[in-house]
Formats: C-alpha cells, sequence, structure tokens
C-alpha cells in the first residue's frame, strides 16, 4: 500500500462537496485571464495585496494595488457593497492574499482568491504589466 492509498478517498459525496465548496473561495490563474479577455468588463475587481514596489514591478493587467494592511471600509467605499474581490500575491509561497481576504470577509465584502498568485499567472505563461513612473 502506497502513502497515496494509506488513507483511504473520501466517500463521493464528500469528495464532491468539498470540491464544489472549494470554488466559491477560490479562482485561478487562466479563469481571471479569460474574464479580463472578453468582451464584456468583468464583474470582480482583481486586487494585489502586496506592496506598491512590487505592483510596479510587475503585476497582472487590470489589477488594483490596495495592500492587505490597508483594506479598510474607507477605500472600498466607491465599489458597491456586494461587489466581488479577488486576491492575490506572490504566490503560494505567499500568504498575503488570504490576509487581504479575511479583511474583505471581515468587512462583509464577497471575495476569493486567485490561486498561485503572480508565480501562477506567470507559471501560466502569461504577461505582467509593469507601472509607469512619472
Amino acid at each position: 500500500m502506497s502513502s497515496v492509498s494509506e488513507v483511504p478517498a473520501a466517500p463521493s459525496a464528500q469528495a464532491l462537496a468539498h470540491f464544489s465548496a472549494s470554488l466559491s473561495f477560490e479562482t485561478d490563474c487562466a479563469d481571471v485571464r479569460a474574464a479580463f479577455a472578453a468582451a464584456t468588463p468583468p464583474d470582480f475587481v482583481l486586487l494585489d495585496v502586496r506592496g506598491p514596489a512590487l505592483f510596479a514591478r510587475g503585476h497582472v493587467p487590470g489589477a488594483v494595488n490596495l495592500p492587505h494592511g490597508k483594506i479598510v471600509e474607507s477605500k472600498l467605499a466607491d465599489y458597491p457593497a456586494d461587489t466581488l474581490f479577488v486576491t492575490y500575491c506572490a504566490g503560494p509561497h505567499c500568504n498575503g492574499a488570504t490576509r487581504g481576504a479575511i479583511r474583505l470577509a471581515k468587512l462583509g465584502r464577497p471575495v476569493k482568491i486567485m490561486t498561485g498568485g503572480v508565480t501562477g499567472w506567470v507559471d501560466e505563461g502569461f504577461e505582467l504589466s509593469e507601472s509607469v513612473t512619472p
């Protein structure tokens, strides 16, 4: 018996519930890119929750920079209460996206995380944008 099968898989009904629920908490880079490439504007706001210097060096095109520590109600005032926010950070080694998602959830805002962050975006072969300094 391998270490993979040592612990039995969950029953199919539990697996379905688990994996279906996970999609209510996260999305992936390809789905975000497809939404930005569609003819209609995205139905979410993509938040890069890293600091401004990292954002300037390279970010997902269309993202808004709002560091997770600065997510407060006053910064969200221009967005309707039902706006879906999708957070991302550097990648799977970074918990900034989770920190940002927690802050948004505490403010009663709908939120998901873009798994993979910048690392996942680049791994998919997608281009980053750089901020131009005036």
